[in-house]
């Protein structure tokens, strides 16, 4: 069933110009973004290096939008504690990144915070069932974690499956979907259901007076 909550988009900053990341968020904030979407990599858990949480904490003053930390980090627990320090509105961990995912969505919610789970690929979705009281965010990603601009994996039969899993809970939870996203791909994840939109190239190409009209096209 296609969710009927609106459509949120959250650009991913891992396409922005690192150079001037400040100037960037305030740019996608008044180009209409809900959620900032913070993508953090340990070059472990994926094969990249970005950023921590000293940069998540100066970007904080540049945007009242929610920021959406996206950990692909393992292990994880231990840095919960100051993403949440820095800023953080919500805090996505992956299923796979450790073995007690229970206990990691606890620390994250006793900071006060919004937890979320994220499914790489290959994981099925049965495997959050049993973690459903306690998120906030699901998300599934339809590309292999680790680099942007990468090519969208048709999961639409994963994401069918955990919007249905969502309804039956009669919460207000955030699906949303990160990978390949383009105006195109957008069309088949929200029918799937879907209501966030992880975007970075599609989003930040041609430049920040673009950024408008690229966010309008995804929510097309």
């Amino acid at each position: 069933m296609a969710s009927v909550r609106p459509v949120r988009i959250a650009p991913s900053i891992l396409s922005a110009d690192f150079a001037k990341l400040g100037e960037e968020v305030r740019a996608i904030d008044a180009a209409g973004a809900e959620y900032i979407h913070i993508d953090v990599m340990d070059g472990h858990f994926v094969p990249n290096l970005t950023f921590g949480a000293p940069v998540v904490k100066c970007l904080r003053p540049h945007s009242q939008k929610v920021f959406d930390v996206h950990l692909m980090v393992a292990p994880v627990d231990h840095l919960i504690g100051d993403f949440a320090d820095a800023g953080a509105d919500i805090i996505t961990v992956h299923q796979e990144a450790g073995p007690h995912l229970h206990r990691t969505l606890q620390s994250i919610k006793a900071r006060g915070i919004k937890a979320g789970v994220s499914l790489n690929p290959s994981t099925p979705a049965a495997t959050v069932a049993h973690v459903m009281d306690l998120v906030d965010l699901v998300l599934v990603m339809t590309v292999n974690p680790g680099f942007g601009g990468q090519s969208f994996i048709p999961l639409l039969d994963k994401i069918k499956a955990i919007r249905g899993m969502i309804d039956a809970t009669g919460r207000a939870i955030d699906l949303e979907v990160d990978g390949g996203i383009t105006p195109d791909t957008a069309k088949q994840v929200i029918a799937a259901g879907a209501d966030v939109l992880v975007a970075g190239t599609a989003v930040f190409r041609d430049g920040p007076e673009h950024y408008a009209r690229n966010i309008k096209a995804l929510r097309a």
